[in-house]
């Protein structure tokens, strides 16, 4: 956490949004790590993302666990719900905040120790489940705040700081989260602005459960030569899938593209995804393509960014448990508590 505060001043002249507010308005706090870490560029797409979205702050609820990572929802949308939680256990106090309240808008942010090592299970059940929520981990593979040490999705081979080799093979948190059913899955670069902001988009766009792996270099313990997470890793070995423009409903959609080189695909709030292919004969429709494609890459040490696979008919963990429509914590507790008849009906129905 940070105590250090931004101005309050804004220039008059800002660019302002549908609702009136400016970029600035969907920031937080000074960053106090350090400089030129890849998280930072995360948060900065973060706040661009909501800011063309128009999304209001206080619908947003941003929460987090332990780790580098998880200190950078104090560094953007301000002016949001909260809450950082202990280790690993984020995705399941998102969870329930969902549950008890279905109009917020659930953005999770966590890093490669909190979601692939303690946290490993609570990412594995709420991607299961198909909550509501846009899940982001700023993979930098490395524990920062403990000095460097490898995390679980650090290469087999890769090389710390100090010349230590890897000898353990890596979780793909992208691999994962297609097996476990997410609906939509990408991976980004935090060096790549362009690409990673439409992402960030897409994701809060959609219904259901959305994860975003971001390879974020961390630049005191793992951007050197043997690191397979620095900038210059990243970049060289970098393959584009797609590249992703979010047309939101109440604006023209145009498309440029070449025929037979452009893909549409309809969200659930009325934005219109245009996907331009790169990579030949890539589907993101395609979940087991998605999975081979990985692999396929992978074997040839690429990373593979972009829209990996969606799903625009995906649903969520509401539609599966059936709840109201309006939210539980509105509920009176006469409505949450419907009494002894519909008890013993609930009873005689398990018997």
């Amino acid at each position: 956490m940070t105590y250090i505060t931004k101005p309050q001043l804004h220039h008059p002249k800002l660019a302002e949004n549908a609702l009136g507010y400016t970029r600035r308005d969907y920031e937080g706090s000074v960053s106090t790590l350090c400089a030129g870490c890849g998280h930072d560029s995360i948060s900065a797409a973060i706040i661009q993302a909501c800011y063309e979205l128009d999304l209001p702050p206080h619908r947003i609820a941003k929460l987090s666990g332990i780790g580098c990572s998880s200190k950078t929802p104090d560094y953007f949308l301000g002016n949001s719900h909260g809450f950082n939680t202990v280790h690993g256990r984020m995705p399941s106090v998102l969870t329930g905040a969902n549950l008890a309240n279905r109009d917020l808008i659930y953005l999770g942010v966590s890093g490669d120790g909190d979601s692939a090592s303690i946290g490993l299970g609570q990412f594995a059940h709420s991607i299961r489940r198909g909550v509501n929520m846009l899940y982001i981990v700023e993979n930098n593979g490395v524990y920062g705040l403990t000095k460097g040490q490898f995390s679980a999705t650090s290469d087999k081979g890769s090389k710390t700081k100090k010349g230590a080799v890897n000898h353990d093979s890596a979780i793909d948190l992208v691999s994962l989260a297609l097996q476990l059913g997410a609906t939509f899955v990408a991976r980004s670069f935090s060096g790549d602005k362009a690409q990673l902001t439409p992402l960030i988009k897409a994701a809060l766009a959609h219904k259901g459960a959305a994860f975003i792996d971001c390879i974020s270099p961390c630049i005191q313990f793992n951007n050197h030569a043997g690191s397979t997470k620095g900038f210059d890793y990243v970049r060289e070995h970098n393959e584009a899938v797609n590249m992703l423009d979010v047309v939101v409903p109440r604006e023209p959609i145009h498309a440029d593209y070449a025929p037979g080189s452009n893909t549409k695909v309809a969200q659930h709030d009325g934005s219109i995804l245009h996907l331009h292919k790169l990579a030949e004969h890539y589907d993101p429709s395609d979940r087991v393509g998605a999975l081979s494609y990985l692999q396929s890459r992978q074997a040839l040490g690429e990373i593979v960014t972009g829209l990996l696979f969606i799903d625009p008919e995906a649903s969520d963990l509401h539609d599966s448990l059936e709840t109201v429509d309006t939210p539980l914590n509105a509920l009176s507790d006469a409505q949450l508590t419907p009494g002894q008849n519909a008890l013993d009906r609930l009873n005689a129905s398990l018997r």
